[in-house]
């Protein structure tokens, strides 16, 4: 199942344990189970540390459990971790063999520390981007307590579950048999929803911090490109995010990011944080900004976050970025994760031979239908203007489909379901004026971006469309307080984009320092 290169970087990864590793197989007569124990005996192969025994007694067939012999560690994959989770299983292995994480040691003692028993089950497709972040922190978790049980499950594999479960959006995790979480969350978030009191301390520790000079709020590309130019001049610098890298963690492919040909969001976003973490910056992560106060007698601006925290800075640059626009129709909150969804590479596995829907024609709208189409058994794609607003070369695949309708001049109007899951939508036909539903399972919304400018709206001028309004410099309606990428009204929300506005954003901020320290000239006699 491995290709050469990769057992030579696999083998030279392994010799980095320092313990054995027991992998205990649970099979069966199947196709799966048979391909899952050629990827295990080839593990074998490239480590004398690691045995595997095939009598594993586990109740999901096929799967197999990593440990150590003297630890108690409960970890599992239920399925073959290939794809996205291959790094998931490399990791485990390394982690399980006693190769240290590089989570800090602060919270390596956090997750020790955490009392109680706590059994994850989380639920994967082998596309999702979102989900190795969730796999890899259950897992380590395991690892370091033996209070964490945590199995990763292929959902596309284990369908009875699936359905049994009403797993409508991945990842979904478990935790001791009910719903806990939904979506990608990484170590920190997951250990300060078990850890209480995590918040707490943390406010305490970030309205201790000296002020800055340059505070950016927002972890995306804008905001990274900001903190690496104000920390280039020298400056006190600190970034506050709700999570580091923003938005391009929900992005698949990548391809006009000028001179790297393709990636993926995800491996952009932890290249950012790689980046800023080469200066000296003071990243704060899990912080959700909620109210931003202007300068006052001291000449500090003040911004407020969702855990009581305050922090304080001579300027600021906000880079919050947006997130996916809703369709504000009845239905659509009551079945989102349930039907409704807005990643279809994370999602589109879980509706393989159903009927779904795609709300939107532009290229993201498109781009979906058309990788949709080879998964499910019909995809229908409407669109509220008169025609497509893809690029052309993306129209021409999409009319090349075979189990694919495009209706245009369509205005949905509601989401409709059993109470438990999505089994149609409601749209009307801007043209007739007609009513008409369309019987599905599954709903991907894909119909633009709305700013994440809520928490400054009685504090920064905003347009009609919520963007913060910024001149050529970046500057906002409050002195000091700068704004760049997709919360700003540049348009093209565009990646490049967003790190030109963001770098161009901390050098006014740095221009506002200088001017507004530097010492008044005296009038001529």
């Amino acid at each position: 199942m491995l290709d050469a290169n990769l057992k030579t970087q696999l083998q030279a990864y392994l010799e980095k344990v320092t313990r054995p590793i027991e992998i205990v197989a649970s099979v069966d007569d199947s196709a799966k189970s048979q391909e899952m124990l050629e990827l295990l005996k080839e593990l074998t192969t490239l480590s004398g540390k690691i045995t595997l025994d095939t009598r594993g007694d586990d109740a999901r067939k096929p799967s197999f459990a990593l440990g150590t012999p003297g630890q108690m560690i409960h970890l599992r994959f239920a399925g073959i971790p290939m794809g996205h989770e291959f790094t998931s299983l490399v990791l485990a292995l390394l982690q399980v063999g006693g190769h240290p994480s590089k989570a800090s040691a602060e919270l390596v003692e956090q997750i020790k520390g955490l009392q109680g028993s706590f059994k994850f089950e989380t639920y994967f497709s082998l596309s999702c981007q979102n989900c190795p972040d969730v796999v890899q922190a259950l897992n380590l978790m395991a690892v370091l307590n033996p209070n964490v049980e945590h199995v990763a499950i292929d959902g596309a594999l284990f369908q009875a579950e699936v359905e049994q479960r009403q797993v409508l959006s991945v990842p979904s995790v478990f935790l001791n048999g009910e719903p806990f979480a939904q979506g990608r969350m990484d170590l920190e978030q997951i250990v300060a929803r078990l850890d209480t009191g995590a918040a707490a301390r943390e406010a305490d520790k970030l309205k201790a911090k000296a002020p800055f000079d340059v505070l950016v709020v927002g972890g995306g590309p804008a905001g990274a490109a900001a903190a690496i130019y104000a920390a280039r001049k020298g400056i006190r610098t600190g970034v506050a995010a709700e999570r580091f890298g923003g938005q391009v963690l929900d992005t698949m492919a990548i391809e006009n990011f000028i001179s790297v040909p393709e990636t993926e969001g995800p491996k952009l976003a932890a290249a950012l944080q790689q980046h800023v973490q080469a200066y000296d910056v003071d990243i704060m992560n899990l912080q959700r900004a909620e109210k931003l106060v202007p300068a006052g007698a001291d000449g500090l601006i003040e911004v407020r976050f969702a855990n009581g925290a305050t922090l304080k800075s001579k300027t600021v640059v906000v880079a919050t970025g947006a997130r996916w626009r809703q369709m504000n129709v009845p239905g659509e909150n009551e079945y989102r994760n349930k039907g409704v969804a807005y990643c279809p590479h994370c999602d589109g596995p879980l509706f393989k031979g159903k009927r779904v829907a795609v709300i939107g024609g532009g290229n993201s709208g498109v781009e979906a239908a058309i990788d949709l189409a080879g998964i499910v058994s019909h995809v229908t794609l409407l669109e509220f203007d008169g025609q497509l607003r893809a690029d052309a070369v993306l129209q021409r695949k999409l009319f090349s489909l075979p189990n694919v309708t495009v209706i245009t001049s369509a205005q949905t109007t509601e989401v409709t379901g059993d109470g438990q899951k999505v089994n149609g939508l409601v749209y009307k036909d801007r043209k007739s004026g007609e009513t008409r539903r369309v019987e599905l399972e599954g709903i991907f919304v894909q119909i633009g971006l709305l700013p994440n400018s809520e928490w400054l709206k009685d504090t920064v001028k905003l347009s009609p469309r919520g963007e913060i309004e910024i001149d050529a410099r970046g500057q906002t309606s409050v002195p000091g307080v700068f704004a760049a990428g997709d919360v700003t009204t540049v348009p093209y929300k565009q990646i490049v984009i967003a790190m030109g506005e963001g770098s161009k954003a901390a050098l006014s901020a740095f221009d506002h320092l200088i001017r507004s320290s530097a010492p008044a000239q005296s009038k001529a006699a």
